[in-house]
């Protein structure tokens, strides 16, 4: 440490950077970080006053990002398995009813050091609770996106207004530096037409994003075109919702001209295959179609309860096989788009392409040291490490994790937390959460 309190500089020497900048350069260097930020990116970095680390047997990897979890969620990790959408919800909408706050923190803190340990710095979340999470992101040291889950006040099982609610998580957490709160309108099946335009309202009144699960099922846009006569892209763009900055999970059963709405307005699209499939919600989601026409798409594991994962590498792994399938066409999504999902596109649809997402200087230093001798990685050559990481990887190649420059995982262990006492909490909440469900 320097004098002034702040961390020393780091410098890490001969790495395999797999860089994600603009020319995607793969190449051995260094590098070195100061103040939370890449000060060099490269061959030749300056070793002065830097604490020093050997990076000969590791691939640097900028952090992942997760474009959609329900994190606390970790605690209900296959207690509806293999089970239609319905009965799924039911049994969760049994255990949300039991929940508590702590319930929610003690999810959030595994949830959170599972992503870590598989090499994700930066998750966006949509719940209720989000204090709880909050504080959770904040002990790891992860960067959280955290969207308080906003529905009609009829609809709910918070305690008081959604829309208040969410305001004042908002106010709480507006300054803090890596924890970004923002609103989350849960879907069309439960906000009306004031829900939606009061959560845009209050997310532009914040500077933040909105948050929000649109045509995941087949059924949701069915039912909602019974009530509207509208598709529920086409509905939110004619009541004037879009224009601000947004996210949209899943957007699995879209039109052409919907695609053509949410890629003019911007709209950043969180891909969840893992959770589709397994949820049965059928077809594919149009991802090459999305990005064609301009849209920014990136990667999200859904909860645990419906991928049973938070793992990134399984998610790379698994678009690429699903979209290569759904069109008979093996050069379609190829690794290097896969990794940008993960890693720069994530970036973009948060709207912080410019502070994190690649190893690039002056952009905050979240990235993760990737053993070159796992056996997932075998043969460790630097022209096949990015087809190694979107299609091969084990969560367990992550040897380190660095947000901010920090360390919050060294050697698979925590840095900030005792993985026994955040299991231990966990599973006494899982144990009164599981009680309620059964029958």
């Amino acid at each position: 440490m320097t004098g002034s309190g702040a961390p020393s500089p780091l410098v890490i020497s001969d790495a395999l950077l797999v860089t994600q900048d603009a020319r995607r350069t793969v190449v051995r260097g260094d590098l070195r970080v100061e103040n939370g930020r890449f000060a060099h990116v490269g061959p030749g970095a300056s070793r002065d006053g830097a604490e020093r680390l050997d990076g000969r047997g590791f691939a640097a990897v900028p952090g992942f990002v997760n474009a959609h979890t329900h994190i606390a969620m970790s605690l209900l990790r296959g207690i509806a398995d293999d089970v239609e959408l319905s009965g799924f919800l039911e049994t969760l909408f049994r255990a949300d009813a039991r929940r508590t706050e702590r319930d929610v923190e003690d999810g959030a803190r595994a949830g959170i050091a599972e992503l870590l340990l598989g090499g994700t710095t930066s998750f966006l979340d949509l719940y209720y609770f989000e204090d709880a999470v909050a504080r959770a992101a904040e002990s790891l040291g992860i960067r959280a996106f955290l969207g308080w889950a906003v529905l009609d006040a009829d609809k709910t099982t918070q305690s008081g207004r959604p829309l208040d609610n969410a305001r004042g998580f908002l106010e709480r957490w507006k300054r803090h530096p890596t924890i970004t709160p923002l609103v989350a309108p849960q879907g069309v099946y439960v906000c009306d037409r004031e829900t939606w335009l009061g959560a845009r309202e209050l997310a532009e009144g914040h500077g933040t994003l909105c948050h929000f699960h649109l045509s995941e099922t087949r059924r949701e846009v069915h039912e909602h075109e019974d009530r509207t006569g509208k598709r529920p892209a086409v509905w939110l763009d004619e009541i004037g919702f879009f224009g601000g900055r947004s996210v949209a999970a899943h957007a699995v059963w879209l039109t052409g001209q919907e695609i053509d709405i949410l890629a003019r307005h911007r709209v950043g699209i969180a891909h969840c295959p893992s959770s589709n499939l397994k949820l049965a919600s059928g077809g594919v989601a149009p991802v090459v179609e999305l990005r064609d026409a301009g849209a920014v798409v990136g990667l999200g594991t859904d909860s645990v309860a419906s991928n049973n994962s938070l793992s990134m590498f399984r998610e790379m792994h698994l678009a690429g096989l699903v979209q290569k399938n759904q069109r008979w066409d093996a050069s379609v999504l190829p690794a290097q788009q896969l990794l940008d999902l993960a890693t720069v596109e994530g970036a973009r649809l948060l709207g912080r392409g410019a502070e994190i997402g690649s190893l690039e200087v002056g952009k905050r230093a979240d990235f993760s040291l990737v053993r070159l001798d796992h056996p997932s990685l075998l043969p460790a050559r630097p022209e096949a490490i990015v087809s190694h990481l979107a299609y091969s990887a084990s969560d367990e190649a992550v040897d380190s994790v660095f947000v901010d420059g920090s360390p919050v995982v060294r050697g698979r262990t925590l840095v900030r937390a005792s993985w026994g006492d955040v299991r231990s909490r966990a599973e006494e909440s899982a144990e009164r959460l599981w009680a309620g469900t059964r029958r």
